[in-house]
C-alpha cells in the first residue's frame, strides 16, 4: 500500500524539497501553503479550513510541518503584540492545528510520522529574532510533549532543526542578519534544501523506529548541544 504525506509551506523552500524527496520514496504527495503553487491552497492557522482538507484527501501516514514566517527582524523591547501574533499563529498554533487534525487518523491506523520544521534559532536564540526564536523553541517543546504523549501509538514525532538555509523564507531577511547567522556556521556556508530533505524522507520512513520526541540538528557545525 502506497502511504501517503501531507507537506504544510510545500510550494517552496523545504517544504517543496521535502515533497520531491518523499515522492521519489514512492510515496503519495499532498503539498499544502498558502501561496500559489501547491496542491492545496489553505492557511495553516484555519482549522476549519484543515479538517475540511482532510475529508477531500483521505487518510495521511506521514505529515511534515514546514509553513512557517521568520516575521520581524529588530530588538525585542521593538515588537509589537501583532507582530508575536503574526509569527506565533503561523510557526506553533499551525503546527498543533495539523497535528490535532491528522494525527488521530495515524493512532487509529497503529503508524504514523510527524516531522516539525524547527530551527537552530529556537535552540541558541538569535538577538533581533525573538519572535522567531521563541516561536521554534515552542515547536520544539510540542515535538518533545507529543512524542512522550505519541510513544506507543506507532506514531513517530520528531523535529528538525536546520541552521540557515537557502531558502526564500530568508529573501527578506536583513543581509546583516543572514550574514551573522552563517557566521555561526563551522562550515561557512548556508545549508541547500535537498540535504535537509533527506533527513525528512528518514524521519518519514520506517529506517527510524526508535526515536521520538527527539530533535535532529542539521547545522553545518553550529549546534553545540
Amino acid at each position: 500500500m502506497t502511504r501517503t504525506a501531507l507537506v504544510t509551506g510545500g510550494a517552496s523552500g523545504l517544504g517543496a524539497a521535502a515533497a520531491v524527496r518523499l515522492r521519489a520514496d514512492g510515496l503519495t504527495v499532498t503539498t499544502l501553503d498558502l501561496a500559489g503553487g501547491a496542491d492545496v491552497t489553505a492557511d495553516v492557522t484555519d482549522q476549519k479550513a484543515l479538517r475540511q482538507i482532510a475529508a477531500e484527501i483521505g487518510p495521511v501516514d506521514v505529515l511534515v510541518n514546514s509553513a512557517g514566517l521568520v516575521g520581524a527582524n529588530k530588538p525585542l523591547v521593538d515588537t509589537t503584540d501583532d507582530e508575536w501574533h503574526r509569527v506565533l499563529d503561523v510557526n506553533v498554533l499551525g503546527t498543533v492545528h495539523t497535528m490535532r487534525v491528522f494525527v488521530p487518523g495515524m493512532c487509529e491506523r497503529g503508524w504514523g510520522r510527524v516531522v516539525n520544521l524547527a530551527s537552530m534559532s529556537g535552540k541558541d536564540g538569535n538577538p533581533n529574532m525573538a519572535i522567531y526564536s521563541a516561536s521554534k523553541a515552542a515547536v520544539i517543546a510540542l515535538t518533545k510533549s507529543a512524542g512522550k504523549e505519541l510513544a506507543t501509538t506507532g506514531v513517530l514525532v520528531n523535529a528538525i532543526a536546520p541552521a540557515v538555509i537557502a531558502t526564500p523564507m530568508n529573501d527578506d531577511t536583513a543581509p546583516d542578519r543572514l550574514e551573522y547567522m552563517t557566521s555561526l556556521i563551522p562550515m561557512k556556508r548556508l545549508g541547500q534544501p535537498e540535504e535537509v530533505a533527506e533527513l525528512i524522507a528518514f524521519l518519514a520512513s520506517d529506517r527510524v523506529s526508535f526515536s521520538t520526541g527527539a530533535v535532529y540538528d542539521i547545522s553545518g557545525g553550529r549546534a553545540t548541544y
